[in-house]
């Protein structure tokens, strides 16, 4: 399954908001430096999903606020 992600680096408080079947706007309170918003993403997408972190994979936009994730649900 893929999913289109809007991030939002640097939020006051951290919320998954699904804003179609396939997009969603994910706010985190970490910075958008060393990779650490995007590790906080992917736990709260695996957490949202009910899996684990290693079946969540970003395919493209590591660098940018729009992604494109990877979800392995078996």
């Amino acid at each position: 399954m893929y999913i289109k992600v809007k991030a939002y680096p640097k939020s006051k408080r951290e919320e998954v908001v699904q804003t179609s079947e396939n997009r969603f706007e994910i706010k985190v309170k970490e910075k958008a430096e060393m990779n650490m918003a995007n590790k906080k993403i992917i736990e709260l997408v695996a957490r949202h999903f009910g899996v684990v972190e290693g079946k969540v994979k970003i395919i493209n936009g590591h660098q940018s606020p729009s992604k494109l994730l990877s979800i392995n649900i078996d």
